[in-house]
């Protein structure tokens, strides 16, 4: 039975417990936005994660995906860099890779992490094409389903699999005369041109129901992919994408409909001001169901500081209500992430998801604690609140000031230390504090 289907027959699952102590939840909570398709658990019954919830009424989680290129194939980094996220405080992994033996670096990465793993199909499926065949578009529809399987029963929690590419939404490209920023997604693109190729529908949507039994075997949950994506400001919310997304909310229904968790994927580059109209619209168009996002980034032009363009727009969309944030890290559109790109990736989304929880959750009495401990210079209370105590520790350690109660930033001029003697009085009352 899934995490959906226990969930709409009343019952609350070990699963939903250990979720809801991560979110400081009822497990009835979780239970009930399972059942209502508005939560999901990444799980999979072959393999003992550290599981987290992901939807309504949830704090935002942090992925981040890790994975070989063609160009660099080092198993030993890969694993080293799950580790790394995973201690800078990640909630799930995606193992992306794309070189090398892919079933044997999928296992060494579920080896080194307790995180829930996701990954993406179609990556290793036409891999695998390409060395039978020398074709991509050689792919045998059954090849693509075995990889499903292949992966599912490794051990992976959530799947992208691009399902909503169809004949509509390539008419929709064709029509709007392509793209300024083409097509970005590997795993689309792929797709889109197998079609076009072989003259076929996709597999996938076609045989939506055969890809939601194989999931739904392992309560893995299918996270509907946007192979449409816009990979540029000036391509957000046009025909395709939106075609897409509509196509993938109605999966998203049809899915848990069968006993599957589903949740729906999210853009891309996206400028502000259509960042609150994108999640409203996956939303209303999914009955709430969880929203995964990457990025979104918000200017195509930040280049090796792509994480913190991406940081900007995560926060207005955890703002607005997605659900998990995909990481994206200095070395976005230039190279393949390392260890430390990992770690700023991670950190850079762990602020946004934050920062959008406050309004989100209207929970913000963690930065009332902080603010309190500044005013009081109370460093190691500062230092406990912080997302990145130690860091924070670090930084000011290495520039140790005069006087033990302040900064090197101000030393003796410290606006705090020289104005809270006069309020003493007040703050004894009890007032402001």
């Amino acid at each position: 039975m899934t995490q959906i289907e226990a969930a709409r027959n009343g019952l609350t699952t070990k699963e939903m417990e250990e979720a809801a102590k991560g979110d400081d939840r009822t497990a009835e909570y979780i239970r009930r936005m399972i059942a209502e398709g508005k939560a999901v658990i990444p799980n999979n019954t072959g393999r003992k994660a550290r599981l987290v919830g992901i939807g309504a009424g949830l704090r935002t989680k942090v992925n981040a995906s890790i994975g070989t290129s063609s160009d660099i194939i080092d198993v030993k980094a890969e694993v080293e860099k799950a580790i790394a996220a995973e201690k800078a405080g990640a909630d799930t992994l995606m193992e992306l890779s794309v070189g090398g033996d892919l079933d044997a670096i999928r296992k060494e990465v579920l080896a080194a992490t307790s995180l829930s793993v996701g990954s993406v199909p179609l990556y290793q499926a036409f891999k695998e094409a390409i060395e039978r065949y020398r074709d991509p578009n050689k792919l045998d529809e059954e090849l693509l389903f075995d990889v499903i399987e292949r992966q599912c029963a490794d051990g992976i929690s959530f799947m992208a699999v691009h399902c909503g590419i169809n004949r509509l939404t390539i008419e929709r490209l064709n029509r709007q005369g392509y793209r300024y920023g083409g097509l970005v997604s590997r795993g689309g693109s792929y797709m889109v041109g197998w079609m076009l190729r072989n003259n076929r529908e996709n597999p996938l949507y076609e045989k939506f129901d055969r890809v939601v039994g194989i999931l739904k075997k392992y309560d893995c949950v299918l996270s509907l992919g946007n192979g449409l994506r816009a990979g540029a400001v000036h391509d957000s919310l046009d025909r395709a994408q939106v075609q897409e997304l509509l196509i993938n909310c109605e999966l998203a229904e049809a899915g848990q409909e069968m006993g599957c968790q589903m949740m729906c994927e999210g853009p891309g580059h996206l400028p502000l001001d259509d960042i609150e109209a994108n999640v409203k619209l996956q939303k209303r168009m999914s009955s709430d169901a969880p929203f995964y996002v990457l990025g979104p980034l918000t200017t195509d032009i930040a280049a090796g500081y792509d994480h913190i363009s991406a940081a900007i727009g995560a926060a207005e969309a955890a703002r607005y209500g997605a659900d998990l944030i995909c990481y994206v890290t200095p070395a976005e559109h230039l190279a393949l992430p390392n260890t430390d790109d990992v770690v700023e990736g991670v950190r850079a989304a762990r602020i946004a998801a934050h920062a959008g929880d406050m309004v989100k959750l209207k929970n913000g009495s963690r930065d009332m604690a902080m603010a309190k401990a500044r005013r009081d210079l109370k460093w190691d209370e500062q230092q406990r609140l912080g997302l990145f105590g130690e860091r924070a520790a670090e930084i000011r350690a290495s520039r140790a000031p005069e006087e033990p109660d302040t900064c090197t930033m101000c030393g003796s001029f410290c606006a705090l230390d020289n104005v809270n003697a006069y309020f003493r009085e007040s703050l004894g009352r009890g007032r402001k504090t």
